[in-house]
Protein backbone atom coordinates (compact mmCIF):
# COMPACT_ATOMS: atom_id res chain seq x y z
CA UNK A 1 0.00 0.00 0.00
CA UNK A 2 0.91 3.41 -0.72
CA UNK A 3 0.42 6.28 1.82
CA UNK A 4 0.28 10.13 1.14
CA UNK A 5 1.86 12.51 3.59
CA UNK A 6 2.21 16.23 4.10
CA UNK A 7 4.82 18.12 5.45
CA UNK A 8 4.00 21.56 6.58
CA UNK A 9 5.48 24.65 9.23
CA UNK A 10 3.60 25.59 12.10
CA UNK A 11 1.64 28.79 10.84
CA UNK A 12 3.10 29.19 7.63
CA UNK A 13 0.95 28.77 4.73
CA UNK A 14 3.43 29.20 2.65
CA UNK A 15 5.21 25.92 2.49
CA UNK A 16 4.22 22.38 2.44
CA UNK A 17 5.56 19.24 0.98
CA UNK A 18 3.68 15.94 -0.07
CA UNK A 19 5.31 12.19 -0.39
CA UNK A 20 4.15 8.98 -1.72
CA UNK A 21 5.47 6.56 0.71
CA UNK A 22 5.20 2.71 0.47
CA UNK A 23 4.05 1.08 3.50
CA UNK A 24 6.95 -0.75 3.85
CA UNK A 25 9.23 2.12 3.57
CA UNK A 26 10.60 2.98 7.06
CA UNK A 27 10.35 5.71 8.85
CA UNK A 28 14.56 6.01 7.96
CA UNK A 29 13.86 5.69 4.46
CA UNK A 30 11.64 8.84 4.74
CA UNK A 31 14.02 10.74 7.45
CA UNK A 32 16.90 10.42 4.46
CA UNK A 33 14.67 11.62 1.62
CA UNK A 34 13.48 14.28 3.62
CA UNK A 35 16.61 15.88 4.74
CA UNK A 36 18.15 15.44 0.67
CA UNK A 37 14.90 17.70 -0.32
CA UNK A 38 14.55 19.87 1.87
CA UNK A 39 18.47 20.48 3.16
CA UNK A 40 18.05 19.70 6.35
CA UNK A 41 21.51 19.50 8.32
CA UNK A 42 22.75 16.12 8.03
CA UNK A 43 24.91 15.93 11.78
CA UNK A 44 21.86 16.30 13.55
CA UNK A 45 20.24 14.08 15.55
CA UNK A 46 16.33 13.34 14.60
CA UNK A 47 13.03 12.67 16.03
CA UNK A 48 9.64 11.54 14.81
CA UNK A 49 7.01 12.21 17.74
CA UNK A 50 4.07 10.14 16.49
CA UNK A 51 0.51 11.38 17.80
CA UNK A 52 -2.83 10.11 17.30
CA UNK A 53 -6.05 11.57 15.89
CA UNK A 54 -6.05 13.56 19.58
CA UNK A 55 -2.89 14.91 19.20
CA UNK A 56 -1.39 12.66 22.19
CA UNK A 57 1.85 11.23 21.64
CA UNK A 58 1.82 7.93 21.27
CA UNK A 59 5.26 7.03 20.13
CA UNK A 60 9.14 8.26 20.04
CA UNK A 61 11.14 7.19 17.14
CA UNK A 62 14.60 8.05 16.97
CA UNK A 63 17.94 7.24 15.33
CA UNK A 64 18.34 5.25 18.57
CA UNK A 65 15.79 3.23 20.37
CA UNK A 66 13.63 5.23 22.49
CA UNK A 67 11.27 2.51 23.77
CA UNK A 68 9.10 2.20 20.28
CA UNK A 69 11.81 1.63 18.35
CA UNK A 70 14.73 3.20 16.05
CA UNK A 71 13.65 4.47 12.99
CA UNK A 72 15.08 1.91 10.81
CA UNK A 73 12.87 -0.90 12.91
CA UNK A 74 9.76 0.97 12.36
CA UNK A 75 7.51 0.72 8.81
CA UNK A 76 4.87 3.09 7.77
CA UNK A 77 2.63 0.82 7.87
CA UNK A 78 3.28 -0.07 11.65
CA UNK A 79 3.27 3.44 12.56
CA UNK A 80 -0.86 3.69 10.86
CA UNK A 81 -1.35 0.35 12.75
CA UNK A 82 -0.24 1.74 16.08
CA UNK A 83 -3.00 4.40 15.24
CA UNK A 84 -0.46 7.44 14.34
CA UNK A 85 -1.82 9.68 12.27
CA UNK A 86 0.40 12.60 12.34
CA UNK A 87 4.02 13.04 13.51
CA UNK A 88 6.42 16.29 14.80
CA UNK A 89 9.69 15.44 12.74
CA UNK A 90 12.63 17.00 14.35
CA UNK A 91 15.30 17.06 12.11
CA UNK A 92 17.71 19.47 14.73
CA UNK A 93 16.75 18.13 18.13
CA UNK A 94 19.06 20.76 19.66
CA UNK A 95 17.64 23.29 18.44
CA UNK A 96 14.25 22.24 18.49
CA UNK A 97 13.81 22.95 14.88
CA UNK A 98 10.49 20.62 13.37
CA UNK A 99 8.33 20.31 10.60
CA UNK A 100 4.66 18.84 11.02
CA UNK A 101 3.87 15.61 8.92
CA UNK A 102 0.20 14.14 8.47
CA UNK A 103 -1.11 11.37 6.89
CA UNK A 104 -3.30 12.06 3.93
CA UNK A 105 -4.83 8.41 3.35
CA UNK A 106 -4.10 5.77 1.32
CA UNK A 107 -3.37 6.13 -2.59
CA UNK A 108 -4.97 3.19 -4.38
CA UNK A 109 -3.12 2.33 -7.22
CA UNK A 110 0.08 3.68 -6.57
CA UNK A 111 3.35 2.49 -6.41
CA UNK A 112 6.40 3.64 -4.58
CA UNK A 113 9.70 1.88 -4.29
CA UNK A 114 9.99 0.87 -0.49
CA UNK A 115 13.41 2.57 -0.22
CA UNK A 116 12.74 6.09 -2.09
CA UNK A 117 9.82 7.53 -0.70
CA UNK A 118 8.60 9.83 -3.69
CA UNK A 119 8.29 13.84 -3.25
CA UNK A 120 4.43 14.68 -5.16
CA UNK A 121 4.25 18.59 -4.77
CA UNK A 122 6.25 21.39 -3.51
CA UNK A 123 5.20 25.01 -2.21
CA UNK A 124 7.58 27.78 -1.29
CA UNK A 125 11.13 27.40 -0.16
CA UNK A 126 12.77 24.86 2.42
CA UNK A 127 12.15 25.80 6.14
CA UNK A 128 15.82 27.33 6.70
CA UNK A 129 15.10 30.27 4.38
CA UNK A 130 11.80 31.17 6.58
CA UNK A 131 14.23 30.85 9.59
CA UNK A 132 16.27 33.45 7.31
CA UNK A 133 13.35 36.47 7.39
CA UNK A 134 11.85 34.94 4.19
CA UNK A 135 8.05 35.53 4.36
CA UNK A 136 5.56 33.71 1.46
CA UNK A 137 2.93 36.01 -0.27
CA UNK A 138 0.17 33.99 1.66
CA UNK A 139 1.43 34.71 5.07
CA UNK A 140 1.54 39.23 4.62
CA UNK A 141 -0.96 40.65 6.05
CA UNK A 142 -3.85 41.90 4.18
CA UNK A 143 -2.47 45.32 4.12
CA UNK A 144 0.62 44.19 2.77
CA UNK A 145 -0.32 41.92 0.12
CA UNK A 146 -0.07 43.49 -3.44
CA UNK A 147 1.54 42.28 -6.57
CA UNK A 148 4.61 44.13 -8.67
CA UNK A 149 2.85 46.96 -10.54
CA UNK A 150 -0.30 47.16 -8.41
CA UNK A 151 -0.34 50.66 -6.82
CA UNK A 152 -0.92 50.58 -2.88
CA UNK A 153 -2.56 53.69 -2.57
CA UNK A 154 -1.17 54.60 1.14
CA UNK A 155 1.99 54.55 0.06
CA UNK A 156 2.08 56.64 -2.94
CA UNK A 157 3.20 60.20 -2.34
CA UNK A 158 2.14 62.83 -5.30
CA UNK A 159 4.69 65.16 -3.44
CA UNK A 160 7.31 62.81 -3.34
CA UNK A 161 6.70 62.00 -7.50
CA UNK A 162 7.09 65.96 -8.08
CA UNK A 163 10.07 66.27 -6.35
CA UNK A 164 12.16 63.93 -8.50
CA UNK A 165 10.70 65.76 -11.96
CA UNK A 166 11.62 68.90 -11.02
CA UNK A 167 15.39 67.65 -10.26
CA UNK A 168 15.20 66.00 -13.50
CA UNK A 169 14.66 68.65 -15.23
CA UNK A 170 16.72 70.96 -13.49
CA UNK A 171 19.79 68.13 -14.50
CA UNK A 172 18.65 68.03 -18.31
CA UNK A 173 19.13 71.65 -18.99
CA UNK A 174 23.36 70.97 -19.79
CA UNK A 175 23.99 72.56 -16.17
CA UNK A 176 26.43 70.93 -13.91
CA UNK A 177 25.06 70.71 -10.50
CA UNK A 178 27.43 70.70 -7.43
CA UNK A 179 28.58 71.51 -4.12
CA UNK A 180 30.97 73.94 -3.60
CA UNK A 181 31.43 72.05 -0.01
CA UNK A 182 32.77 69.22 -1.60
Amino acid sequence: MTYQYRVTLTGIKGFYRVYLIDGESSLYSFHKQMRADMEFPQDQLILFKGLDSSGNVVARFGLFDLGAGAVDQISISQTIKNGITSFVYFYDVTNKKSVNITVEGEIPGAKVHPDYPQLAEVKGPNPIEFENGYVAFEDLPERQRHLPGEEDDEDFDDEDFDDEEEEEEADEDGEEIYDENE
